[in-house]
C-alpha cells in the first residue's frame, strides 16, 4: 500500500487538493504526539483518542509514538525541571510511563478500543532479527484491533543508544511497521515560514530549512528541527508526512478526508530501500573509514563499492557487519555502510589490491571492504 500511495502522488500534478486527495488511501498511520502537545492543558488523551478511533473505525491502522513519560513523572515526583542526572531522568521516566498508559487507556476504553504499551531501545532494532521479532508483534497488536503506544525505554536507554527524540524514533517506527503515512502532531497549526503563515505544501526538505528556528523550553526534546529532520528521514522512504495541530478535534478526520490542514511534505525521488533506510537511519556508526578522491568518485558518480584500494585509514573498534561511516580525506561525509571486516583487518588492508586481501589477513570475505549494496550515499541520507 505504501508504494501505491507514494505513486499516485509522485504522478500527479502536486495541485494541493489533488495530493492531499491521495492520503485518503492509506491505510496504515504513525502519529506522534509530543510533551508539549500533549500535556498542554490539563492533557489531550481524550482528544487524540477520539480522533485515533475514528481512523480505526474507517479501517485504518494506527500506531502511536507518544512522549510523556519524563514530563508526568517530572510532576508527579515533583521535579521543577527536566533533569540533567541521568539516573533522576530514568526514574522520572519509569515513574511517567505508567501514568502515560493509564492516561491513555482511560481515553480509550470507553471508546471500545484496546491499547497495548511498547518500549523501544535502540539496540532492539539494530540487531535484525530483533528488528524483525518487534515487527511481528506489532503486526499481531494491529491484526487484534489493538492500538500500539511507542515510546522509547528512557529508563534503560543510554546517551550512546538512544534513538535521539522520539519524532526519529517515529520515522523509524514507520519503517518497522510498514506505514504509508507519517503524522506529526505538534502544539502548532503545522510549519511555519518566516511571516507566521502556514506552509501548506513542502516538495522538498531542503526548501524549508531556513525557516526553522531551534526549539524552547525543557517540556520535550523536540522541536520544528526535530520534525523536519524526522520528515526527512521518512520522505527518503516514500512516505508522506503531515505536520499539524495537537489541540484541534478534529484535526485527523480532516486530514484523511483531504482537507488542507497542517503542512503536507511530500516524497520526491526514488524511495530509499527498507535495507539501506535501515543502514542509514537506524544503525549508529561504530567506525570511520577514511577514503581517496578516486574512491570518492566511484562511490558518488558510480555507485561503485569501496575496495581496499581507496581506503586511506580507519578508526574506531567495529567488526565485520558493523555500520561505519565513509568520509573523504576533507572530513566531508560520503557515505555509510555495512564493513565486511573489522577494523583491524582494514587497516592492514589499506591501500592493497583487492587480490592480497587473503594474503595480507588470512582470509576471504569479499573483494570489497563495503558492497555497493550496503552502501547509502550522504545526499541520500547516509
Amino acid at each position: 500500500m505504501r508504494e501505491a500511495v507514494w505513486d499516485a502522488i509522485q504522478g500527479l500534478t502536486m495541485t494541493g487538493d489533488e495530493t492531499r486527495s491521495a492520503l485518503r488511501d492509506c491505510k496504515r498511520l504513525v502519529v506522534k504526539i509530543g510533551s508539549r502537545a500533549l500535556c498542554a492543558e490539563g492533557g489531550r488523551f481524550a482528544e487524540v483518542a477520539a480522533q485515533v478511533a475514528t481512523q480505526v473505525e474507517a479501517g485504518r491502522k494506527v500506531v502511536i509514538v507518544s512522549s510523556g513519560a519524563v514530563a508526568l513523572g517530572r510532576a508527579r515526583l515533583g521535579l521543577t525541571d527536566r533533569p540533567k542526572k541521568v539516573s533522576l531522568l530514568q526514574a522520572a521516566a519509569a515513574t511517567g510511563q505508567s501514568l502515560l498508559m493509564r492516561a491513555y487507556e482511560d481515553a480509550f476504553e470507553p471508546l471500545g478500543i484496546h491499547v497495548a504499551q511498547v518500549l523501544l531501545t535502540h539496540d532492539a532494532v539494530t540487531d535484525r532479527d530483533r528488528y524483525l521479532h518487534a515487527r511481528e508483534a506489532i503486526d499481531e497488536l494491529l491484526r487484534l484491533g489493538v492500538v500500539p503506544v511507542i515510546n522509547e525505554n528512557d529508563t534503560v536507554s543510554i546517551d550512546e543508544l538512544r534513538f535521539g527524540d522520539n519524532d526519529q524514533l517515529a520515522a523509524m517506527v514507520c519503517t518497522l511497521v510498514g506505514a504509508d503515512l507519517l503524522v506529526l502532531l505538534s502544539d502548532v497549526v503545522g510549519i511555519l515560514d518566516d511571516q507566521e503563515a502556514r506552509i501548506p505544501l513542502v516538495r522538498d526538505v531542503a526548501d524549508i530549512e531556513h525557516f526553522i528556528k531551534p526549539p524552547e523550553g525543557d517540556v520535550g526534546l523536540g522541536g520544528m528541527q526535530s520534525k523536519v529532520e524526522a520528515a526527512r528521514r521518512a520522505t527518503l522512504r516514500g512516505l508522506p508526512v503531515v505536520v499539524g495541530p495537537a489541540a484541534s478535534s478534529r484535526f485527523l478526520d480532516e486530514l484523511m478526508q483531504g482537507g488542507d490542514v497542517g503542512t503536507l511534505l511530500l516524497p520526491h525521488g526514488s524511495p530509499l530501500p527498507s535495507r539501506k533506510h535501515w543502514i542509514a537511519y537506524t544503525l549508529k556508526p561504530q567506525g570511520r573509514i577514511v577514503v581517496d578522491a578516486g574512491a570518492c568518485r566511484a562511490l558518488e558518480q558510480r555507485q561503485a563499492s569501496l575496495l581496499p584500494a581507496g581506503v586511506v585509514s580507519t578508526t574506531g573498534s567495529y567488526k565485520a557487519g558493523d555500520a561505519v561511516l565513509i568520509v573523504s580525506e576533507s572530513g566531508k561525509a560520503v557515505a555509510r555502510g555495512l564493513a565486511r571486516y573489522g577494523a583491524d583487518a582494514v587497516n592492514r588492508l589499506a591501500g592493497g589490491q583487492s587480490r592480497q586481501i587473503a594474503e595480507r589477513i588470512g582470509t576471504h570475505a569479499g573483494d570489497e571492504i563495503v558492497h555497493r549494496d550496503d552502501i547509502v550515499l550522504a545526499h541520500n541520507g547516509g
